[in-house]
């Protein structure tokens, strides 16, 4: 029994490949568009990168301090993602709504503090 296919899965090999490119870049170009937490989260990231690399740190350590940076970007667009899927089905208040959009933001808020201990213990286990 074939299943459903979505128009927007039909690509196949290379093609497949540049036209996810191509929805990246979209998603990328969208979330620097409309979501003003996700720039000051870049500019607060390209910052902080600068500063990682610069520090007399270990290879892991750099990369654990620039990735979980990168892993607040990821819980940022798809907290956007849910926001956007919420909108579109309805703008009206709803309970379910807010528990969607709540949740989003407290998955970004966990991702922040997870950022935080992680340059915290790891620049205290280095400096002090």
């Amino acid at each position: 029994m074939e299943h459903p296919t979505s128009e927007f899965k039909t690509r196949r090999g290379i093609a497949r490949i540049f036209a996810a490119c191509r929805n990246t870049w979209d998603g990328l170009a969208w979330a620097w568009r409309s979501e003003a937490a996700f720039r000051q989260e870049v500019v607060l990231i390209a910052i902080a990168s600068v500063v990682a690399l610069l520090l007399p740190l270990s290879g892991f350590q750099k990369l654990a301090l620039i990735g979980v940076l990168v892993v607040v970007l990821i819980v940022e667009i798809i907290n956007s993602a849910i926001e956007a899927v919420v909108d579109r089905i309805s703008l009206e208040r709803h309970p379910l709504s807010k528990v969607a959009k709540d949740m989003g933001s407290a998955a970004v808020a966990l991702a922040l503090l997870l950022a935080a201990a992680i340059w915290a213990v790891v620049l205290y286990s280095r400096f002090f």
